[in-house]
């Protein structure tokens, strides 16, 4: 409470009785939180760096510093006065000035958190040697116009598909390299193979064929080895 006599502020007076004279009034301060909020009709209209338009509400809890009462009556007689005169026009002109240093994303998504701790701080360094406290500065949203939102769709989409491309070349380069190793394995296979299969070899394997095939079927000559081999008699009827 302040006493205001013939417009001139007197000593801020605590709590208690008092007395004062007929021609003094009192102006009350409240030391308690009170709420600015912008939102509604009183939206901010903000323009990022880029030239994107936003749409802001924030909320900001101030109150009143009783030791600084006489200059605070001096610059805004009163409770209402305080917070049209001060608190809104330079809430407004600082975060207006934050978003502008801020991309679009920024500013809607990723950045949030950081130009909500910055507004605050600007506020709070700017009111304060009025003697006005800020407690709290909540961004509460944040929404890009119509314009706006246009663009970052289609941003996102460009993202997107940009993603998927990487994604359809990367499968591509796996695919052909996948393929490269096991054309490279068969290579090694049928070298070893082609190394192994000598004729001594292929005509033990071709002699034992024909064994299995005589248990079926009676005595038979087949040629084994190359062509010029010797013909090789299997007697199917004897094991």
């Amino acid at each position: 409470m302040l006493p205001v006599t013939f417009g001139k502020a007197g000593t801020p007076l605590t709590s208690g009785m008092h007395l004062k004279s007929p021609f003094t009034n009192v102006t009350s301060f409240s030391t308690r939180p009170v709420d600015l909020n912008l939102s509604g009709k009183d939206t901010i209209e903000v323009r990022s760096s880029e030239g994107g338009v936003l749409y802001v509400d924030v909320t900001v809890k101030w109150s009143a510093t009783p030791a600084r009462a006489v200059e605070l009556y001096r610059l805004a007689s009163s409770e209402d006065a305080i917070q049209s005169r001060l608190v809104y026009p330079d809430s407004r002109e600082i975060v207006r000035n934050v978003f502008a240093r801020h991309t679009s994303v920024e500013g809607y998504a990723s950045g949030r958190e950081a130009i909500n701790g910055e507004i605050a701080q600007l506020i709070k360094d700017r009111l304060a040697p009025r003697g006005i406290a800020v407690t709290t500065v909540n961004l509460r949203n944040v929404k890009p116009s119509d314009k706006l939102q246009d663009q970052i769709d289609r941003k996102i989409q460009q993202e997107q598909s940009t993603e998927r491309a990487v994604e359809a070349s990367r499968t591509a380069k796996a695919e052909v390299e996948r393929r490269r190793i096991e054309a490279e394995g068969i290579a090694r296979a049928n070298k070893i193979l082609s190394n192994s299969l000598t004729d001594k070899v292929l005509t033990n394997q071709c002699i034992e064929a024909y064994k299995e095939a005589a248990q079926k079927n009676p005595v038979y000559a087949v040629p084994c080895g190359s062509g010029t081999g010797t013909p090789v008699i299997v007697d199917g009827t004897k094991k």
